[in-house]
């Protein structure tokens, strides 16, 4: 298909990745292709995705577990890029006009609510799914930022950008946060098991991972465009909540607390048929103490109220191991 491409490079506002992308032209149709490589991207690296998971959950159809409300955008996908042949391609139609603007601007409430209402569709679709595939490790999820990933990338000389600021989040943490949630995040830090077996032991579904609004947009069919697909796997659906609160604070309309999203989220999973009563409270528990561990060294860049709710929530998860 990129034969007789034009081509050239492209490049977001938002993107932190190290991953190289391209704007191509076929036809008289613009798209973009993005490729993926453990040599360009310390989360693959991170967990260990030598068999380019992203291309393969799109080759087995799992990028459109809930297509009435997701728009992932992506037309082709190929194996075999860079050393190795070990990362892949991705084509996607180029919906840049639909995505988020960048910035700091809330969301609308009808953008938000839709969000919150095509994540729990996606949950609620897969639920009780297991991984057989090979996707993104169970426990891997809550080591993207653990120790040893960030030691990994000094390692190699701080190749991309945010592993160092990690280094320098944790360090903040530490300085900052309570001794007592100090204490268990950085065990957490260098050993995950703990959390990961007793999220576990909650019921699972297939997770996108990353529902950051600069992955998100919404299209003129209503639905959720939905891009970046690099932490596909099995996991807890109040994972992708704990991560939407985390990364999405500037973004959430005002008039919308962190308990309120966390409660319209649950309300959204029992609309879809989910009965939430026997797990409810222990998974989301748990998994706002691993949204922690996956960021706490992007909370101690902030304020202290922002620091404080998601230490006392970290409390509330460690009763649970």
């Amino acid at each position: 298909m990129l034969a007789d491409a034009e081509r050239r490079p492209f490049s977001t506002a938002e993107s932190r990745s190290g991953s190289k992308f391209e704007q191509v032209s076929i036809d008289g149709e613009t798209f973009v292709v993005k490729y993926v490589h453990l040599d360009d991207d310390f989360t693959m690296r991170a967990s260990g995705d030598v068999g380019c998971r992203t291309v393969r959950a799109y080759a087995a159809g799992l990028y459109d577990v809930a297509s009435d409300v997701i728009d992932h955008a992506v037309v082709a996908a190929a194996l075999g890029y860079g050393r190795n042949g070990t990362g892949g391609a991705l084509m996607m139609r180029d919906v840049t006009p639909l995505l988020v603007a960048p910035g700091d601007d809330p969301l609308s409430e009808a953008d938000h609510a839709a969000f919150l209402d095509h994540v729990t569709a996606m949950c609620a679709r897969t639920w009780g799914w297991h991984d057989d595939f090979g996707l993104m490790p169970y426990p891997a999820r809550w080591g993207l930022a653990s120790f040893a990933a960030v030691e990994c990338e000094r390692t190699l000389g701080w190749p991309e950008a945010v592993p160092e600021i990690m280094d320098r989040g944790w360090q903040q943490f530490v300085a900052r946060a309570p001794a007592d949630v100090a204490d268990v995040i950085k065990l957490l830090c260098r050993d995950q098991s703990p959390l990961s077996a007793a999220l576990s032991s909650t019921p699972s579904c297939f997770l996108h991972g990353d529902w950051k609004v600069s992955n998100l947009g919404r299209g003129p069919d209503d639905r959720t465009v939905l891009l970046d697909w690099a932490y596909v796997g099995e996991g807890p659906a109040c994972h992708e909540l704990g991560w939407y609160l985390a990364l999405n604070r500037a973004k959430i309309p005002g008039n919308q607390s962190k308990e309120t999203v966390i409660a319209d989220f649950r309300a959204g999973l029992e609309r879809r048929g989910v009965d939430t009563g026997a797990w409810w409270d222990r998974q989301l528990s748990l998994s706002l103490l691993g949204t922690l561990v996956q960021f706490g060294w992007e909370k101690a860049f902030g304020d202290d109220a922002e620091l404080g709710w998601w230490c006392d929530r970290a409390r509330e998860g460690a009763s649970q191991l």
